[in-house]
């Protein structure tokens, strides 16, 4: 679990093409399905808090957890809006009393590497989410890392900044290997040079289900992202709905 460090400055700007509007709208007409209308609501690997801005604008009370400082510290110069963050570890994280909704996006999931560290986040999501509470989460699929990323080099180059990003994918482990080199622009024009290696496990769409039972939660459903369709082989990404167990709770 790497922190971002020079990749921070410059996430929200190669990020730009990712639809947080639409994803925004998706999970909230989710909440709305189980009766999530206001109220507690935890983004798990929040990053530069986009996503929990979004969901406090609609009317959510939010709280941000995320691993990486520099993430979080871009977070906080935003207008926060009574969002509170916490600078912790998601397979470690503490609150003060439970929610009524954890979002966990953007491939956060996928940087947890060993099943362990997924059994020990699904449940502490389980212990901190009320009664009926849900938990939406997203995940790049092994076909993704397979036959999309595995052995492939993407380049952007803008005024602000440039990065280059090799992908490296170990089928005997489903570890994708990201090595990132970034050059961003500083005041004075020069281009400050960064790198960075950044590691993600895919896994099967069944070890997950067995881990969300296994973690107390119940298995709702996995739609291909944010849609409320089934996924396909060919599925880059799926979105996977959990809940608190009532029968747990009498």
């Amino acid at each position: 679990m790497e922190a971002y460090s020079g990749f921070a400055e410059v996430y929200d700007l190669f990020m730009d093409n990712v639809p947080y509007e639409d994803w925004c709208r998706y999970l909230v007409s989710m909440f709305h399905q189980y009766g999530i209308a206001d109220g507690l609501v935890l983004d798990l690997g929040c990053g530069t808090g986009k996503m929990t801005r979004l969901l406090a604008n609609a009317g959510y009370d939010m709280i941000g957890v995320d691993v990486s400082e520099e993430m979080l510290g871009i977070a906080m110069t935003q207008e926060q809006d009574g969002i509170l963050y916490l600078n912790q570890d998601m397979r470690e994280f503490e609150l003060y009393g439970t929610v009524k909704a954890v979002v966990c996006l953007c491939d956060s999931i996928n940087y947890l590497m060993e099943e362990e560290d997924l059994f020990a986040v699904f449940k502490l999501v389980n212990n901190y989410l009320d009664p009926g509470g849900i938990f939406v989460f997203d995940l790049n699929t092994l076909y993704k890392y397979r036959e999309i990323l595995g052995e492939s080099t993407i380049c952007e180059n803008r005024e602000e900044g440039s990065f280059i990003w090799e992908n490296y994918y170990e089928k005997a482990t489903q570890i994708n290997e990201y090595d990132l080199t970034l050059f961003i622009r500083e005041e004075d024009g020069r281009y400050r040079k960064y790198e960075e290696t950044h590691f993600q496990r895919g896994y099967s769409l069944e070890r997950i289900k067995e881990l969300v039972e296994a973690a107390g939660l119940e298995w709702v459903a996995c739609y291909q992202a944010f849609t409320m369709e089934a996924p396909k082989e060919d599925s880059e990404r799926v979105c996977i709905l959990a809940r608190e167990c009532l029968k747990q709770n009498g």
